[in-house]
């Protein structure tokens, strides 16, 4: 598996605010044999996740998944007690908010056939981990710190939901779709994220989530600056077909199918068409659980990282995106660069099609300094 496949889901038509589309994700059935919970996390202050036996980082961590694949459905406690209204209903209610604690690793099994993942942060921590340990070979260039420790520390910014212009308003006013499992974000028509889940109840517990998640800084910059984007209208040719109201139905029908189409040949395209490279964090009875990472190519696009759960067939239970910025693509791409040179200086230098003066003054402006000797070139 080197791509992502959407199949089984359908995009309608989109709801626009601002500089914010939302494009609903609708499934014909739900994905059998999987449910998601959400487990809340109080305070809004930086969280500690243990990713290693002597290794740790420090995040904002709002919340955590349950991937629930024991059959008994999202009715079953994530952790402790869950609050619902009087009198129940369909609709699983959100899981009560944890006290902040030291999470341990990225993915752990809980009692029963139940998996508790911190979504995006699996993702990201991919994109930290890249090329992680530095250079592999004492090569004159890097320096004793490099050789050591690699690169570490490491730390990448990333905006939380709340500050994304326009996100909040639009995820509080538009409705959800009967059959909804998941949502296409973008602002300035650029894809900022994308959301799927198993089940159209726990996208509805799910929604809300949203505001929380992580956004990089382009999504920021293109909310925050950009002009409002079109919305979508049904424009429907005038004749005889519509002198009746199925006429006038099937003619609206066609528009939706014309928009689905449209959406994906043009927008979701830089999703879908790129190639990955798939990690495998869990394998859950029939479903694996992956994150991801793209081939940082300078003339690709957007390009994103992200996690997936897959059933056996490879069909997408459940999919979260984080859209790079230029400056992420750069670095990934340039310890790509380095680690198939073996580090290499030269021979780095040689594969980017430039001098081993530019390079270094590459990696210096990509905040790498540190792997460099102090006296180094350039």
């Amino acid at each position: 598996m080197n791509r992502l496949e959407l199949t089984g889901l359908t995009a309608r038509p989109s709801q626009v605010w601002g500089g914010i589309r939302l494009v609903p994700l609708v499934r014909e059935k739900p994905v059998e044999g999987l449910r998601l919970h959400e487990e809340l996390y109080t305070g809004f202050g930086s969280d500690v996740v243990e990713v290693g036996p002597r290794s740790h980082y420090t995040s904002y961590i709002p919340h955590g998944f349950v991937a629930d694949w024991s059959g008994e459905g999202a009715g079953a406690a994530a952790y402790g007690t869950q609050l619902a209204a009087h009198g129940g209903g369909s609709t699983p209610p959100r899981t009560m908010r944890l006290p902040r604690h030291r999470h341990h690793r990225m993915a752990k099994r809980q009692p029963g056939d139940r998996l508790r993942f911190l979504p995006l942060h699996l993702a990201l921590e991919g994109y930290l981990a890249l090329h992680f340990g530095g250079p592999s070979t004492a090569w004159e260039e890097w320096s004793r710190q490099a050789l050591r420790d690699g690169l570490s520390p490491r730390a990448e910014d990333a905006y939380l939901g709340w500050s994304v212009r326009g996100l909040g308003d639009a995820l509080r006013a538009f409705e959800i779709h009967s059959g909804q499992c998941g949502v296409m974000v973008y602002a300035a028509d650029a894809l900022a994220a994308a959301f799927v889940v198993p089940h159209p109840d726990d996208y509805r517990l799910l929604h809300p989530s949203l505001i929380e998640d992580l956004y990089g800084e382009l999504v920021h910059q293109y909310a925050m600056y950009g002009a409002p984007v079109a919305d979508f209208g049904a424009r429907l040719a005038d004749g005889p077909r519509l002198d009746t109201l199925a006429g006038l139905r099937a003619a609206a029908r066609e528009q939706e199918r014309a928009w689905s189409e449209a959406h994906d040949t043009l927008f979701a395209r830089e999703l879908l068409d790129s190639s990955y490279g798939f990690d495998r964090v869990y394998r859950m009875g029939s479903f694996t659980l992956w994150r991801f990472l793209p081939p940082f190519l300078r003339s690709s696009g957007g390009q994103h990282i992200g996690e997936t759960i897959t059933g056996h067939k490879g069909q997408v239970a459940y999919l979260k995106t984080f859209r790079l910025s230029e400056a992420q693509i750069r670095r990934g791409h340039l310890l790509q660069r380095l680690a198939d040179a073996d580090w290499r200086l030269p021979h780095a230098a040689a594969a980017l099609g430039t001098s081993e003066e530019e390079l270094v003054r590459r990696i210096r402006a990509a905040g790498f300094e540190s792997l460099l000797k102090a006296c180094g070139k350039g």
